[in-house]
């Protein structure tokens, strides 16, 4: 009899011990079930850009001794977001011009040009103060001089974005002081040296971008000197530019209880279906379950069998002893 004791608890002990396993397991997998129920939020890219550029130019550039132009395409200060760039000089080589000697293009007390983009705008600014621009052939006299220029960019997510550029102080052309005319262009002819058209604070916005630039030069001299015969092209003074980043979406405000003159398929106009009978949302008798509902079903079935395992065991070591 103590044998066949011993035997029956021996036996109902991995019987206890596998359904409590079952348990267990099934309850370790409901908290993974409800991970992979939830969906992860999703960042990504919201397209904002903005740049900025304190002197830019497009100038062609023909030379007395040969019949080929010498491009001179530069930029200072050209910078995208999110970057800065304070450089105050800029000074290019040409090949056949001016004695093989660097020719100084830009020379300014400030230079500074910066661009910034994050989720909620993006923007982009110039300044420029004290600036002389020179071209080849003519190294003593200016193209043009500032005082001070700025241009900014602003482009704000949901918001009409804002262009504009501003001149302080007197501005000299050829060695010419010249007056600026908004929203026009000034011309300034030199007899034997050349002309050039100046543009006072281009701005363009649209929808979402906007785009402004203080002055837009265009130049055609013909100096004869150094080696150079004509010199054509534009010259751009404070550009910045910027497109805004996407607004969030916004999202719909939950209903706040079913409506109730919902009628099941089939069912006779004279005998609507109440409103308080109808299941919950949330009811997995509703329409059969949820996105759970397998993991539930999994669960029941792994505690029925092993439950089914246990009682099996213990009956088996019970007819034994």
């Amino acid at each position: 009899m103590p044998s066949s004791t011993f035997t029956a608890a021996v036996l109902r002990t991995p019987a206890r011990r596998l359904a409590a396993t079952a348990v267990a397991t099934a309850l370790a997998a409901g908290p993974v079930a409800l991970a992979a129920a939830v969906p992860a939020a999703a960042t990504g890219d919201h397209g904002g850009t903005s740049s900025a550029v304190v002197l830019r130019t497009g100038l062609d550039v023909s030379l007395l001794n040969k019949t080929v132009n010498v491009p001179l395409k530069v930029a200072l200060n050209e910078v995208q977001a999110p970057a800065s760039a304070e450089k105050t000089a800029l000074t290019v080589k040409l090949d056949g011009v001016e004695g093989g000697h660097p020719v100084s293009v830009l020379q300014a007390e400030v230079a500074k040009a910066q661009a910034t983009v994050d989720d909620h705008k993006a923007e982009g600014f110039t300044q420029l103060v004290h600036a002389k621009v020179h071209v080849p052939g003519l190294p003593l006299l200016s193209l043009i001089e500032v005082d001070q220029v700025t241009s900014k960019a602003l482009c704000e997510a949901g918001k009409k974005p804002v262009a504009e550029s501003n001149l302080l102080g007197s501005v000299t052309v050829l060695g010419k002081k010249v007056t600026l005319t908004a929203g026009g262009t000034t011309e300034v002819k030199v007899p034997g040296v050349g002309d050039v058209s100046l543009g006072l604070s281009n701005t363009s916005t649209t929808s979402t971008t906007a785009a402004a630039s203080a002055l837009q030069l265009k130049v055609s001299v013909n100096p004869l000197k150094l080696n150079v015969a004509e010199v054509n092209g534009e010259v751009t003074l404070a550009g910045a530019t910027c497109e805004a980043p996407k607004a969030p979406a916004s999202t719909p405000p939950a209903s706040a209880k079913p409506a109730d003159d919902v009628k099941p398929q089939g069912a006779k106009a004279d005998k609507p279906v109440a409103a308080e009978q109808a299941p919950a949302k949330g009811d997995l008798a509703e329409t059969g379950g949820n996105s759970l509902t397998p993991y539930i079903a999994g669960g029941a079935i792994v505690l029925l069998v092993a439950g089914g395992g246990g009682v099996a065991m213990a009956r088996r070591g019970r007819s034994r002893a």
